[in-house]
């Protein structure tokens, strides 16, 4: 079992935020500090109160028992060559980001033995048919176990998804029951009642934990564990963050420096938020994010039922690349966006630059590593970012754990339910995702939404869109 370090993996630089390093009156002024000195006690306590109502349960998801998991991915290996994972948004990015970061850049490249004998590991994040059936084709059913990851058993995308897989592995003469795992509600919806009669191992997804906050929750660490990443270490990391910040001052809590820090920006006028990792195993946490600020903060209606229509907008890039596609618009463009740097000072392994001929114009290269030029490249943006009067803070990971990812996931988690304090609104619906699932729903037929397809007939006439026609 993975043993808690009880030490913070992260640790976030607010400087260039302020006007003390941005000058000409730019960023937060002192009377913003001052506002959010008076302001985050508030804030923290009304995110302190839901959880003592029952609430946020992602915020306990760290004292969760392991040990179907654990238990569940020892069963399955050597069996199987390939893990897939049919599932969408938050079924989806988390586990993406854990891959990303703590397995092999080249997993599913290495042979079994480089791997310790884990399968190679594949999400279906889409529903593009081609890319699908690209796979599929090639697939070794009898060698794959499916992943089939919705709350409510209702998700189209998903469940189409699961009826091609279903259809597959029967017409190969397999027992569904050895290929197939859900995840999904404990105790109801669709996909619990198709676990129940065919017998298929299945893992809950905890009550009051929504999709986009449910990457520690057997959506992210069921198939993360079969693939063998060290599950345990991620849960420590998190329960470690969660200690130490829940309950601390604005000093002490990075998440709600955070969220007050960009709360007062954007009312400033810094509307986009770029999260940028200068770490290529950082990147799908990025797109992670993208997410879980989207969804949870742009919200047409406040709390009490006001059109306020708000929410930053969230911006992924990653350093270096994309120096050298999107910086010189964000250090000569609109001044519209905060920065969010994110840097490793560990990266795990350490790469010389040979040194070239002396009278060579790369001879500065030769003696360095390209972990020094990479921090050199990001301390490059900050500097031109800071200079150029635009705000950027720092969030530096120790180095890319189980701990350090699942803290990095932790300062995002928690900076959105102050966030969400903040703007006045409900931070873990998503009425404009319902929105166009209902729509969805309507186009393809799905009976109970024959007036919705009418009503869309009727608004797109000419338009050009074709609604199918039922298939039942």
């Amino acid at each position: 079992m993975t043993e808690s370090s009880g030490r913070p993996m992260l640790t976030v630089d607010f400087t260039n935020f302020t006007h003390r390093a941005l000058g000409l009156g730019r960023g937060l002024l002192e009377e913003d500090l001052e506002k959010m000195e008076k302001i985050a006690p508030r804030v923290s306590e009304a995110v302190l109160e839901r959880r003592s109502r029952g609430d946020l349960a992602w915020l306990g998801l760290h004292e969760q028992d392991l040990s179907d998991i654990l238990a569940f991915a020892r069963s399955v290996r050597g069996r199987y060559d390939d893990v897939a994972v049919l599932g969408i948004g938050g079924s989806a990015l988390g586990l993406i980001a854990l891959h990303t970061a703590l397995n092999h850049p080249f997993h599913n490249l290495l042979p079994p033995d480089s791997r310790g004998g884990a399968p190679r590991l594949f999400v279906f994040d889409n529903i593009d048919p081609f890319v699908l059936d690209a796979w599929l084709s090639g697939c070794d059913p009898a060698r794959t176990l499916f992943f089939v990851i919705s709350k409510s058993g209702t998700t189209a995308e998903t469940m189409s998804q699961y009826l091609v897989v279903r259809e597959m592995v029967e017409r190969a003469g397999l027992n569904p029951a050895e290929h197939i795992v859900a995840i999904t509600d404990p105790e109801n919806g669709e996909l619990r009642k198709i676990a129940r009669r065919d017998g298929l191992t299945a893992f809950p997804i905890p009550p009051g934990v929504g999709g986009r906050f449910s990457v520690l929750t057997p959506v992210g660490l069921a198939p993360a564990a079969a693939v063998g990443m060290d599950v345990e270490g991620l849960l420590a990391g998190a329960g470690d963050y969660v200690k130490a910040v829940l309950e601390a001052p604005l000093a002490d809590n990075p998440s709600l420096w955070l969220a007050c820090s960009l709360f007062l920006l954007y009312l400033k006028g810094y509307r986009n938020h770029v999260m940028m990792p200068y770490s290529s195993r950082l990147r799908d946490a990025a797109d992670w994010y993208r997410q879980l600020w989207a969804e949870s903060l742009g919200k047409r209606l406040d709390r009490g039922g006001r059109v306020v229509e708000v929410g930053p907008t969230p911006i992924k890039a990653l350093g270096v690349t994309d120096q050298h596609s999107q910086v010189q618009l964000y250090v000569e463009g609109p001044r519209d966006k905060a920065f969010v740097i994110t840097g490793v000072k560990d990266h795990g392994r350490t790469v010389e630059i040979p040194a070239p001929p002396p009278d060579s114009p790369l001879a500065y290269l030769g003696g360095h590593t390209l972990n020094e030029l990479m921090a050199a490249e990001m301390t490059g943006t900050i500097v031109a970012l800071t200079d150029a009067g635009r705000p950027n803070c720092l969030v530096e990971l120790e180095e890319v754990s189980p701990a350090a990812v699942a803290q990095l996931f932790m300062l995002w988690e928690l900076a959105v339910a102050y966030m969400g304090e903040l703007l006045d609104i409900d931070a873990y619906d998503q009425p404009g995702v319902e929105a166009g699932k209902r729509a969805a729903y309507a186009l393809m037929g799905r009976p109970g939404f024959q007036a919705e397809a009418e009503r869309i007939r009727k608004s797109r006439r000419g338009g050009g869109i074709t609604v199918p026609r039922p298939l039942v």
